[in-house]
């Protein structure tokens, strides 16, 4: 059984959404999820783009960006 993680604080890109998004890795390729509209997303590892590093707030780590 593959771990389903959910994105805190992420908006899905089709119903707007907020925290309705959870990420797994299937045979090496990441999915991302929207649990609510159904919206998914699909990429190998190697094309994930770098996530921005938020310097306004140190409880920030990154914003995730699904496209």
């Amino acid at each position: 059984m593959k771990r389903k993680r959910f994105i805190a604080g992420a908006t899905c890109p089709e119903c707007k959404e907020t925290d309705t998004l959870r990420w797994w890795v299937d045979h090496h390729i990441e999915v991302v999820e929207c649990v609510r509209c159904g919206h998914m997303d699909r990429r190998s590892p190697n094309q994930s783009p770098q996530p921005e590093v938020v310097a306004q707030s140190a409880d920030v780590i990154g914003i995730f960006k699904p496209e």
